[in-house]
């Protein structure tokens, strides 16, 4: 809780009086929603107190203060993964920020690979169930009361209003048949998986795998925040789709998909 409470009390002067309604966390190859946005602040990470900083390609490390359809959000510019060396609770420390800062919604993008064999680069799926198949979780260790219980219920980790104005958002939008739900499972990485890992998640009852998301929406559902979360899919996974992908390729794949959940998000935010 110090480390939350310094990290609150540095960006909450910084912010001058704008009071976030939202939060958005944008995933690998998805930043350029920020082209969409009217920032009023930067705050760059390495300039926050206890704040991890990104060290991934194309998670550029900035938290901005801005406004999206109207409304007023903190936008995560980067996120962070178990992979690069951080605790759990590092990687979730933002998400745990917001929510101080007075979020009352989290909004989630990420890229992920396609373990349904119907889908298609590009494609959007809303998340309406995940597997965790990190090595930990948020939650491990002494509970912070302040933030939630110690026994948080999972029966709904993403929000069902949320995800069937969704469903309408893309409807209106036109491009409901590149939109569909399932179920994110994610992984430690950074390496991708194995054509038989690939099998197992699918068995195991996967549509979709990826490498962040969980820890992020288990500190939320911690917290009481509803939570949106979107994956773009960037490569596929399926035994007769598999084939050898690049980081170049995931960023290209991902930024063609991006006016379409640039869109979508604004949609749905602007029905808040």
């Amino acid at each position: 809780m110090q480390h939350l409470h310094e990290a609150t009390t540095y960006i909450r002067p910084l912010l001058q009086g704008f009071e976030p309604e939202f939060g958005i966390i944008l995933g690998t190859g998805l930043g350029a929603l920020v082209k969409d946005l009217t920032i009023h602040h930067t705050i760059p990470y390495a300039s926050i107190p206890n704040f991890p900083v990104s060290t991934v390609e194309s998670h550029s490390g900035n938290l901005l203060a801005a406004e999206l359809g109207g409304r007023k959000v903190l936008v995560m510019q980067g996120r962070f993964h178990y992979y690069e060396g951080y605790t759990m609770e590092q990687v979730v420390l933002p998400v745990r920020v917001m929510k101080l800062l007075g979020i009352r919604k989290l909004f989630v993008s990420n890229a992920a690979g396609g373990l349904h064999p119907d889908m298609e680069y590009s494609d959007l799926m809303l998340i309406e169930d995940h597997i965790n198949l990190q090595p930990t979780n948020p939650l491990i260790g002494r509970n912070l009361d302040e933030l939630g219980p110690r026994f948080p219920d999972m029966l709904e980790p993403y929000d069902a209003t949320l995800l069937r104005q969704a469903q309408e958002a893309a409807r209106s939008l036109g491009f409901a048949d590149k939109v569909r739900r399932g179920v994110y499972v994610s992984v430690p990485g950074p390496m991708l998986e194995t054509p038989a890992e690939y099998r197992y998640l699918r068995t195991i009852g996967a549509d979709a795998v990826g490498m962040s998301t969980v820890p992020e929406v288990i500190a939320a559902v911690h917290m009481g925040l509803p939570v949106l979360a979107i994956s773009v899919i960037t490569d596929l996974c399926a035994p007769d789709k598999l084939k050898r992908v690049a980081i170049a390729d995931i960023l290209r794949t991902a930024a063609a998909a991006e006016p379409r959940l640039t869109a979508l998000l604004r949609a749905v935010i602007e029905q808040q």
